[in-house]
């Protein structure tokens, strides 16, 4: 099930259930997790992409062994807020997902999430090696963070 906000996705969500967040890029998937409660996102790993049908098998393994309950996705939208070619690929990705699993999945903005993880990378001197190894789980990580920020707002709020 694809939802429309991230109030709708929080609504959909069993309780005291992980969620999982998705940097979804041409080469790699980054992939981060969050705890039971959704307060902390955690860079989980990699996975570099084949074909989509390998990629989800590689994702819904992931998701069944930590008992993932939904998934967020990251939206590429443009630094004008309008949505370009890698947006319509990553809702592509998502309808593709929606087939194979019932776990209600979401769009967070991702605008800048890279940027933050870079910047934080260097701030912790890592080595460009080593960069380019966990850039991707760690921006997916960013666009986790900020998705679980807002539900707990919105719990809060309620």
């Amino acid at each position: 099930m694809i939802c429309e906000d991230i109030a709708a996705f929080a609504a959909a969500l069993p309780r005291d259930r992980a969620v999982a967040g998705l940097d979804l890029g041409e080469k790699t998937i980054g992939v981060a997790v969050s705890d039971r409660r959704l307060s902390v996102a955690t860079p989980l790993e990699t996975i570099r992409r084949k074909k989509f049908t390998l990629d989800a098998e590689a994702l819904l393994a992931i998701c069944a062994k930590r008992e993932i309950a939904g998934l967020i996705l990251g939206l590429p939208m443009n630094m004008d807020g309008s949505e370009g070619p890698r947006c319509q690929s990553t809702r592509a990705f998502a309808r593709n997902l929606e087939r194979l699993t019932e776990m209600p999945i979401a769009f967070w903005d991702e605008r800048l999430s890279t940027v933050a993880a870079e910047r934080a990378l260097l701030e912790a001197d890592t080595s460009r090696k080593r960069r380019s190894e966990v850039i991707d789980h760690v921006a997916a990580g960013y666009i986790l963070q900020g998705a679980l920020d807002r539900i707990g707002h919105l719990r809060r709020e309620a």
